[in-house]
C-alpha cells in the first residue's frame, strides 16, 4: 500500500498539509506577548514568540526527515522496518542488511517518525499487531458489548475522570470523544482485572486515540504498553512498580547528576514529587503533545528506560537554574515551566541519549531488583498501618 509513488506523495503531501506555519504578528513579534494557537493534534498551546519559531523549526525538519521514510519504503519495501530483528545467530551469520536496518532505524524514531505515518509504525514495531493477532477478529467488540451498563470500581472511577482529561480539547472533550476514551479504558479494566484502572492511564489512553485514529488500535497500544513495554505493577492498586521505579530515578539522578541530587538532598525536595506524574502519564500531562508523542516514538522501540532518559535530561537541562533554587517550590516551578514550553524535542532527546549516558535495560532490571524487596517492605508496613487504624476506628 505505501510502496508506490502515488501512495507515498498522497501521504506527503497529507503530511505537507498538517504543517501549519503560524507566522505572528509584527506587533506580536515587537511586544513579545504570549500567543495561543493549536498544535497538530488540536490542543490549545501556549507560548512566545520564541516558543512558535521553534515550533515551526522543529517541523520543517519532521518534514525532511519524512522524506528520508518515503525514500527508503521505495528502497527497501513498504515494511522494511519490520525486519530489524538482531539476534546472536543473526550476527554469526552476517547477515548485515538486517543489522544495517536496525541499526538505520533506530537512528530514524529517535528523530521522529512523521505524524501519517506513526499510527502504522507504532502499531507494527511495539507489538500491538502481534498481540491483537493472538486472538478473534472480533475480541473487541466482543469486548465492549460483553461489559456495556456493568459497574465496578474501576469504571465508576473512569466516568469521574473523563471530564478531568484533557479539557477544552476540541474532540477529547466533547460527548463523542468522552465514549470513545471510556470505551477504550473500561474495555482494559475487564481484560485485565488486576491492573482495571489507574488514574493517568485517561491520559495516556486519550493520546493514544488521537494519534491512532481508532478505538481499537488504541486499546491494543494500551494494552501492549501495559503488558510488554512498562515495567509489571506500574498501575495496579498499591503502585509497587510506580514506587519501585521512582527508586530507580533517584538512583540515576545520583549517578548521572551529581550536582543536583546533592543540592536537593539539601533542600528536602524528593524527585518523584514531579517524576511520579512523569512516569504514571508517560508524560503526557507535562511536556506539549508533539514533544511528548517524540519520546513516545523512542518508548514503543526501545522501552521503559527511555523514561529514565527522558527524565534524567529534563533537570540536566535545567541544572544552573536548579543549583540556584533555595526552595522546594522553586525547584517545582522551573520544572513545570521547562516541561510545559519544550517545544524542541530534538533537544531533550539528544540531551537524554548523548549527554546523559549509557543506560541498558539489563543495567536498569539489576536496579529494580535491588529496590524491590525495600519498597514491599514498606508497602506491606503502610497496609498494616492503615488496617490498624482503621480497625480502631470501627472500635
Amino acid at each position: 500500500m505505501y510502496g508506490t509513488q502515488d501512495s507515498r506523495r498522497s501521504m506527503g503531501n497529507e503530511y505537507h498539509a498538517q504543517i501549519i506555519n503560524y507566522r505572528p504578528s509584527i506587533h506580536t513579534r515587537r511586544a513579545n506577548l504570549t500567543v495561543k494557537f493549536q498544535d497538530l493534534y488540536s490542543f490549545t498551546v501556549e507560548g512566545n514568540v520564541d516558543d512558535v519559531n521553534v515550533l515551526n523549526e522543529v517541523r520543517e525538519k519532521v518534514r525532511q526527515q519524512g522524506k528520508v521514510w518515503w525514500a527508503l519504503e521505495a528502497s527497501k519495501g513498504a515494511n522494511w522496518y519490520l525486519h530489524t530483528h538482531v539476534s546472536s545467530t543473526l550476527k554469526a551469520s552476517l547477515k548485515l542488511s538486517a543489522l544495517a536496518n536496525a541499526i538505520t532505524l533506530k537512528r530514524l524514531i529517535r528523530k521522529g517518525i512523521p505524524p501519517v505515518l506513526r499510527p502504522k509504525i507504532w502499531f507494527a514495531l511495539s507489538g500491538a499487531a502481534k498481540k491483537k493477532s493472538t486472538v478473534p477478529d472480533s475480541y473487541y467488540d466482543d469486548l465492549i458489548k460483553a461489559t456495556e451498563g456493568m459497574a465496578t470500581a474501576a469504571t465508576k472511577q473512569i466516568d469521574q475522570d473523563l471530564p478531568r482529561t484533557f479539557p477544552g480539547h476540541p474532540w477529547l472533550d466533547t460527548t463523542e470523544g468522552h465514549a470513545a476514551l471510556r470505551r477504550v479504558l473500561v474495555g482494559y479494566s475487564f481484560r485485565d482485572s488486576y491492573v482495571g484502572y489507574c488514574q493517568g492511564l485517561n491520559y495516556v489512553a486519550a493520546l493514544l486515540l488521537l494519534v491512532m485514529k481508532t478505538e481499537e488500535e488504541a486499546f491494543w497500544m494500551l494494552a501492549v504498553l501495559l503488558e510488554d513495554v512498562l515495567v509489571h505493577d506500574c498501575y495496579t492498586n498499591n503502585l509497587s512498580g510506580c514506587h519501585v521505579e521512582q527508586r530507580v530515578f533517584k538512583d540515576l539522578l545520583v549517578q548521572k547528576c551529581p550536582g543536583i541530587a546533592a543540592h536537593l538532598e539539601e533542600l528536602e525536595f524528593d524527585a518523584s514529587l514531579v517524576a511520579t506524574e512523569w512516569f504514571l502519564c508517560l508524560f503526557s500531562k507535562s511536556l506539549p503533545s508533539e514533544t511528548t508523542l517524540r519520546v513516545w516514538d523512542v518508548l514503543f522501540y526501545e522501552g521503559a528506560k527511555v523514561l529514565f532518559h527522558v527524565a534524567l535530561a529534563i533537570f540536566k537541562m535545567k541544572e544552573d537554574e536548579l543549583l540556584l533554587a533555595h526552595q522546594v517550590g522553586d525547584v517545582i516551578n522551573i520544572l513545570q515551566k521547562t516541561t510545559h514550553h519544550m517545544f524542541d524535542p530534538d533537544e531533550l532527546l539528544t540531551v537524554a541519549f548523548d549527554k546523559i549516558g549509557s543506560m541498558t535495560t539489563n543495567t536498569i532490571s539489576k536496579q529494580r531488583k535491588k529496590q524491590e524487596p525495600a519498597v514491599m517492605a514498606e508497602l506491606d508496613q503502610r497496609f498494616r498501618r492503615l488496617n490498624s487504624i482503621k480497625k480502631e476506628q470501627e472500635e
